[in-house]
Order: C-alpha cells, then structure tokens, then sequence
C-alpha cells in the first residue's frame, strides 16, 4: 500500500439559527488517517426543525485556498442529490450525513467541511 494519509472533518453552516446546529463526530475532530487505495467515512451530524433540507460537503487542502464543493445530498423530505465524481457515496439520515471517499489517494488529504441548508 501507499504512504498514510491524514483526513480532517470540521464543520459549517449555511444558516445558523437557533433551531439548527452541525458538528462533527466526537471522533472524528481530531482527524483520521488511511492508506491510498482505502475507503474513508466520514459522518457529521446535525439538528434543526426544517423538513426538507440539504447536507453540502467540501474540501479544502489548503488554508490558502477555498474550500471546493464535492455534492449535496437531500435529507428528510428530499431525496434530490448531485454528486459529480463517482468516488464520493452520502447517506443522511434524520441528524446525520456520511461521506464515503473510495480509493483515496494523496490528493484528498485536506479538511472536509459539512452544511446545512435549509
């Protein structure tokens, strides 16, 4: 297999209100690592009151750069999704979202961030 690679989960939100909240697994806050050609998972929960809502994930590999868009997924009352590259599987569920990344590789080391939209 390849060399380690180190993969970091935050989170962020679109609209914060009272009612809604994300955040990452306890777990996962302090990162987790894989080898190229793994399967990574990482999960974000969440909580609000909206019935239809959409779950974004993006990756940012640099401090210096923008974070890049990876899909959106719908939860609750939506099942629309658009994700563009294949390597990517979500699953969301009532308070939570799963990234699944197949065969990583060195390029996906970055800081992957979750959001709510409602």
């Amino acid at each position: 297999m390849g060399p380690w690679l180190g993969i970091i989960l935050a989170a962020l939100c679109f609209e914060m209100t009272s009612a809604q909240n994300i955040y990452p697994v306890a777990d996962m806050k302090n990162g987790i690592s894989s080898k190229e050609g793994d399967t990574v998972s990482l999960t974000c929960n969440y909580k609000t009151s909206a019935t239809y809502i959409r779950l974004y994930w993006y990756k940012q590999q640099s401090e210096h750069l923008a974070p890049q868009f990876i899909l959106w997924k719908g939860a609750r009352g939506s099942s629309s999704e658009y994700i563009p590259d294949q390597r990517y599987k979500c699953q969301t569920g009532q308070e939570e979202s799963k990234l699944n990344i197949t065969e990583v590789t060195l390029a996906d080391t970055a800081v992957y961030y979750c959001a709510l939209d409602t």
